[in-house]
């Protein structure tokens, strides 16, 4: 009887800890999964920031017309990166002083300069960061 007791015991804890680490392993699979999907257009806008038209020198005799969206990775730091505007203007500006019209040629240019403004701007962010940097309109003269 008391071996009979104690053997279901055994099965009845075991059950109930195979039960938990299916739960712990559902629940983590469904946070995952939902923490991967892209945000929608509404949620990108909302937590975005419109850098207008700059026009300023590359290195050399050219000059650049150029506009920037920064999507941020919440609502916090898109507010943050409105009351940062004067210093992502500066950013900007400082980065495409060090590039010559060679440099920004190409979709590889392009993403050169998206990925330094990206990293550049998110180090000044205290509530956030930048997660994507589109540009808006481009001319080079």
């Amino acid at each position: 009887m008391k071996n009979k007791m104690m053997t279901t015991m055994i099965v009845l804890l075991l059950v109930i800890l195979l039960a938990g680490a299916i739960a712990i392993i559902v629940i983590y699979k469904l946070d995952h999964t939902s923490a991967d999907q892209a945000p929608s257009i509404d949620e990108v806008i909302k937590q975005s920031v419109d850098v207008p038209e700059i026009t300023t020198n590359l290195k050399g005799n050219n000059f650049i017309k150029i506009a920037f969206k920064l999507e941020t990775n919440s609502k916090k730091a898109q507010e943050e990166l409105t009351k940062r505007d004067f210093q992502v203007k500066n950013i900007i500006i400082d980065q495409l002083s060090e590039m010559s019209p060679n440099d920004l040629q190409g979709q590889k240019g392009k993403d050169k300069l998206r990925m330094a403004l990206k990293d550049r701007i998110s180090k000044i962010m205290q509530d956030g960061k930048v997660v994507n940097v589109y540009i808006t309109s481009y001319v080079i003269q």
